[in-house]
């Protein structure tokens, strides 16, 4: 005889759209950036249980994403599409937040939801901080070629990347009219993650920068102010192979950048790592950046070698006479008793 599978009270797939529909996007009112991020977990985890579980995916219930199907799929993301452990953690957790909307929907799975909850996220190490000096900063943008409209763009794309500390995903969604003001009292408009909105002065550097590309472009207030070739706003991909380009080219006149590994964020690092150095203050420097706990900014001062010196030298070194190490009989039966 056999076991069949006794059905929830709700499909999954129904579970999934209540999901997006009523939790994300009603209940929570979730960016679209959350919706996207949760939407590919689901689609790398159906193709995951479809092709590693020959489970065709309108036959996949609840009770077959039990927790060590699920440990599983958080392994083939480590391990065969080689994803790092905080992207790991980043689908456990749009997972888990869809398991805590099943426990509401679908008691009957209380157990097995309760048990895929119980998974934790993965430990990693946390790398140091990269970032450029003054010097490495502008041999990048020097590097860009001004003859071109490209070069142009990715000038002014880079410079106020540098300018503002904008999260690449902030500066590709910057519109035209986000640009307010001029010259001295010029602003931009980002819109950060959690739908955080914040203003950000711009040097006048900057800003007649942005109104020369502008001047060179013809625009509406709603079109990108950094577009790609057909108009449309440039990809993440698309702004860090530009960069990369950049920084190749750059390299002949700063041999230093070629010992780094420079993507857009790493200009980010170094915006804020330049305004701590300049005796900003560190509460400061979280709202410039858009940072939601001012601890979170406290990573650019554990990172900044040279503050580290400056508080050493304040320091007087301690006074010793010298003598050399002689064990004796007592100390090596000590050690050797261990």
């Amino acid at each position: 005889m056999t076991n069949a599978r006794v059905p929830s009270s709700r499909s999954f797939s129904t579970l999934v759209q209540g999901f997006f529909c009523q939790r994300l996007l009603q209940q929570r009112n979730a960016s679209p950036r959350t919706v996207a991020a949760y939407r590919d977990t689901f689609r790398l985890l159906l193709c995951y249980v479809q092709d590693h579980r020959s489970i065709a995916i309108e036959s996949v219930t609840l009770r077959d994403l039990d927790a060590v199907l699920v440990c599983a799929f958080l392994d083939y993301l480590e391990q065969e599409r080689h994803n790092s452990i905080r992207t790991r953690n980043a689908r456990l957790a749009a997972l888990r937040s869809f398991f805590h909307y099943a426990a509401t929907q679908a008691p009957e799975d209380l157990p097995n939801i309760q048990r895929v909850l119980a998974i934790s996220g993965k430990r990693h190490d946390t790398p140091l901080l990269g970032f450029l000096t003054h010097q490495e900063v502008g041999a990048v943008r020097n590097a860009c070629d001004l003859s071109t409209w490209s070069g142009r763009r990715d000038h002014a794309l880079f410079t106020t990347l540098y300018n503002t500390g904008a999260r690449v995903s902030e500066a590709i969604n910057l519109r035209v009219v986000d640009l307010q003001g001029r010259s001295s009292t010029a602003t931009l408009h980002l819109r950060g993650k959690g739908r955080k909105e914040r203003m950000v002065p711009l040097w006048k550097s900057t800003a007649r920068l942005l109104a020369s590309w502008l001047g060179t472009q013809t625009t509406t207030p709603q079109a990108p102010l950094f577009p790609n070739r057909d108009g449309e706003p440039m990809t993440r991909t698309g702004v860090a192979h530009r960069l990369r380009l950049t920084v190749t080219k750059a390299m002949q006149a700063c041999p230093s950048l070629r010992s780094k590994r420079i993507s857009p964020h790493t200009l980010r690092h170094t915006t804020a790592m330049h305004l701590l150095q300049a005796g900003v203050d560190i509460t400061v420097i979280a709202l410039w950046l858009g940072h939601e706990n001012p601890s979170t900014t406290h990573c650019y001062v554990e990172a900044d070698l040279a503050m580290k010196r400056r508080a050493l030298a304040a320091l007087d070194e301690p006074t010793s006479r010298r003598c050399r190490f002689k064990p004796n009989n007592t100390l090596l039966s000590f050690l050797e008793g261990l």
